[in-house]
């Protein structure tokens, strides 16, 4: 039964402070006659009226109308009684789901030739795929009016509220209040336009940033790849770095040369003739030395159009909608409080404990006795708890191959990776029914649908000769993602409930299901430190993505302290924070300050802020995989995530019983650490790099 929400709200109001407080162009006695008119023309509470009528009236401007019209507009809009809100809502949820689905639609469409392999490129493609049908949606809505009647009986309630009341509130409520999230600033067309023009070229950029490492020599000379291995800044690079843990002749030096080629590409200083891969040349990352015909030349250029101009873009694009959000001051506190709904202090101290852990130097000592070597900076992505951390990569790049010869294969395996999941051949049929498959030009990704009728998508690399392990063990997780959208989309109780929390819930599952990719394709071996192993792993990806992303919120506040900032001087600055965060929480484990390494990842200036859902998505992914273990996957996942989008915490508790934490985390952690310190060494021992 629905519970009276006048009377809830009611509560809520009495205890927290109204975020619209005064009206801009609506004066103060003029809401109080139009409040006092509605309280006695319907059954929902004074407090509610007075809630929705100040909301509204704090967007209305002298072009809505005049103080008369705005007094009108609020009483043939308020909704008379509960019967009356519930069938407007209803029929929002309808209309909504159509200008939402099929603008996404759109947008993948358009997106497709720059995304997708197998597309001649054509000038006009750019300028497509920065078409964003609904960058005039806010402007349309108000100007219709239409927000104005969304704001006026579906008002917005701040995190405070929802932290506090969301326990008590029915599905139907959290669906009303998910709707009064929707209109919480008045955005004009053009600034929209741009942060999503801004998107485009930033993603443009990233997707097509490849580093060939046949043309890349060592300090000492040596070429270890020797047929084309365009490799992906960031992504490509990071995992050929993780994958040469396997190889015990040329591991670590091979470790070497891609850690050199990173920091070049922060330091922004590669030559152009290397980006555009020009095979007459070699190149020596270390000293940043090009070679042609065997002979060192000079080259002036260098890549211009960086990262960090793409970054300051962002960063203008986002400061100029500012001044239009009422409830939040700036960019970063839209991203937490709106998007994560949790605060940035909280997420900084959720990091900051386990950043700061004892188990942090325990399990470093655990991996440099595993390495037998010491620690280097690039050991942030040791990848030797994994199982496939000792498995030859070209095995696993024929495996996969022989297995998914295209994306037509790997489309048709779907259903039975969920099977092996635990989910019923019925729901296994029905969600991959709902997913799309493509070879994508970047590292991949997952789209979710808007609309019931349309399908997610999954974008993973898939070369002429079929998918390797790297791009199947993308594809795993991005399936995660999709099978996330497609139950918290086709289950959840209303379309406004749709979705997760935040982003990290939808990365839980995709780590889940990444972490099983082995298992998926039968080659777990039996091994009882196999749980053990796992937390470790989780630990130190956790230590490493969570210094990536203080760096990364870092830089917005320092963007926000120096707005006029030219793009030299935030790479400067980006350098220096990478650095100092280093400073603070790997150099005493490492023995070596002021590396730079944190400020690789090229989330930084494709999706801005976004990096901070990767490690709270790891905290949840822990305790979701914890709670899973002796249950059946597919069931609890159909049952979790269906639950839809409540507030983070609450979502956790319904969902696994307890709250967002590390220390489930870091408890088990000292466990795994005396379990697997007692036994042999797993991982072949890389012999020690000569270089100085």
């Amino acid at each position: 039964m629905i519970r009276n929400l006048s009377i809830l709200i009611f509560i809520i109001t009495m205890t927290c402070i109204t975020p619209f407080a005064e009206a801009a162009f609506i004066q103060e006695n003029s809401i109080d006659r139009t409040v006092a008119s509605l309280k006695g023309k319907t059954s929902l509470s004074e407090m509610l009226v007075n809630r929705g009528v100040k909301q509204a009236a704090a967007f209305w401007t002298a072009q809505d109308g005049t103080d008369k019209d705005f007094d009108q507009f609020c009483q043939t809009h308020f909704c008379r009684n509960l019967a009356e809100k519930t069938l407007l809502f209803n029929r929002i949820c309808e209309n909504f789901e159509i200008i939402y689905g099929h603008n996404n639609r759109i947008s993948i469409e358009l997106q497709r030739p720059g995304q997708v392999s197998g597309y001649e490129q054509t000038l006009i493609d750019p300028l497509f795929s920065a078409y964003n049908g609904m960058s005039h949606f806010q402007e349309d809505m108000f100007a219709s009016k239409m927000a104005f009647v969304i704001i006026l009986n579906f008002p917005h309630f701040t995190l405070k509220e929802k932290q506090h009341n969301g326990n008590r509130w029915s599905e139907l409520e959290w669906g009303f209040v998910r709707l009064g999230d929707v209109f919480t600033s008045r955005i004009p067309a053009n600034i929209e336009q741009n942060i999503s023009n801004v998107m485009a070229a930033a993603n443009r950029y990233a997707d097509n940033y490849n580093i060939d490492m046949e043309q890349v020599g060592s300090y000492y000379n040596q070429f270890y790849w020797h047929t084309p291995t365009p490799l992906i800044s960031h992504w490509g690079l990071r995992d050929e770095l993780k994958a040469a843990y396997g190889d015990a002749v040329n591991g670590v030096e091979k470790q070497e040369v891609l850690y050199d080629v990173m920091k070049r590409i922060i330091r922004n200083d590669i030559p152009l003739d290397i980006i555009k891969h020009d095979k007459s040349y070699k190149w020596y990352p270390s000293t940043n030395q090009i070679m042609l015909n065997g002979i060192e030349i000079l080259s002036e250029e260098r890549d211009s159009r960086s990262r960090y101009q793409y970054l300051l873009d962002f960063f203008h694009a986002e400061k100029a909608a500012d001044e239009y959000c009422k409830n939040t001051e700036n960019f970063i506190q839209r991203k937490f409080e709106e998007e994560y709904e949790i605060s940035v202090s909280d997420a900084e101290a959720l990091f900051h404990k386990l950043l700061s852990s004892p188990q942090v130097q325990e399990v470093a000592d655990l991996i440099q006795k595993r390495l037998g070597r010491k620690l280097q900076p690039f050991d942030i992505w040791y990848d030797g708890f994994k199982v496939r951390g000792s498995m030859n990569q070209s095995e696993l790049d024929r495996i996969v191959r022989d297995k998914y010869p295209s994306k037509e294969a790997f489309q048709q395996d779907l259903p039975n990776i969920l099977a092996k999941m635990g989910f019923t051949p019925e729901k296994a049929a029905l969600i991959c029914s709902h997913v799309t498959v493509d070879a994508s030009v970047g590292a991949g990704h997952a789209i979710e649908s808007m609309m019931r009728t349309d399908n997610a998508m999954l974008r993973t690399r898939i070369g002429a000769d079929g998918m390797d392990y790297k791009g199947y063990n993308i594809g795993v997780h991005e399936f995660g993602h999709n099978v996330e959208q497609t139950i918290s989309l086709h289950d959840v109780p209303n379309y406004f409930m749709r979705g997760v929390p935040n982003t990290g819930f939808t990365e839980a599952l995709a780590f889940i299901f990444q972490s099983k990719d082995l298992e998926l394709l039968g080659l777990t071996a039996e091994n009882r430190l196999m749980d053990e192993l796992n937390t470790l792993d989780l630990f130190w990806n956790c230590y490493e993505i969570m210094g990536v992303s203080m760096v990364d919120i870092k830089v917005w506040q320092w963007m926000y302290n120096h707005p006029h900032a030219n793009a030299n001087q935030l790479r400067d600055a980006v350098i220096q924070i990478a650095k100092d965060v280093w400073n603070q929480y790997y150099a005493p484990v490492f023995k070596v300050k002021d590396e730079p390494i944190l400020a690789i990842y090229s989330h930084m200036f494709i999706d801005p802020l976004y990096l901070p859902a990767y490690p709270i998505g790891h905290i949840i992914d822990y305790q979701l995989e914890s709670y899973l273990k002796d249950k059946n996957t597919g069931e609890e996942v159909t049952r979790i995530y269906k639950m839809g989008r409540l507030e983070p915490n609450l979502w956790m508790k319904r969902a696994v019983g307890d709250n967002l934490s590390v220390e489930p985390l870091l408890k088990h952690t000292d466990e795994a650490i005396q379990k697997v310190g007692a036994h042999k060494n797993v991982t072949p021992k890389a012999k020690p790099s000569k270089k100085k």
